[in-house]
């Protein structure tokens, strides 16, 4: 069984930085892609960025472009996210995910529980 659990999320005053982690068990993060979503409130889900399985490539939404970078540890089995220059509009409940497949843009399969991060204007 897979299992993700998040941790790092929390306060942050715009244009600050917070990194996020995601530890898996019963998965290993080197075979398959990994990454976050988001949800702010009274959105649905969107994605935000995934770091394929060799750790290579990432792929990032372009509204985090240039701001966030997703890393990964396999020795940890954990997927990181570092957000910098937080805005306001980054408010929301970010979710660590993963899938079956080796594809990029396969849809999620695991989800972990969700850290809020609220950025203060």
């Amino acid at each position: 069984q897979v299992q993700l659990v998040e941790s790092g999320g929390g306060l942050v005053q715009a244009g600050g930085s917070l990194r996020l982690s995601c530890a898996a068990s019963g998965r290993t993060f080197s075979r398959f892609p990994a990454g976050w979503f988001r949800q702010a409130p009274g959105k649905e889900r969107e994605f935000v960025g995934r770091i394929m399985w060799s750790g290579s490539c990432t792929y990032y939404a372009d509204s985090v472009k240039g701001r966030f970078t997703i890393s990964r540890d396999t020795a940890k089995n954990t997927v990181y996210k570092q957000m910098n220059s937080l805005k306001p509009e980054g408010t929301a409940v970010y979710y660590c995910e993963t899938t079956s497949s080796t594809t990029w843009y396969s849809p999620p399969d695991y989800w972990g529980q969700g850290n809020p991060v609220t950025v203060s204007s």
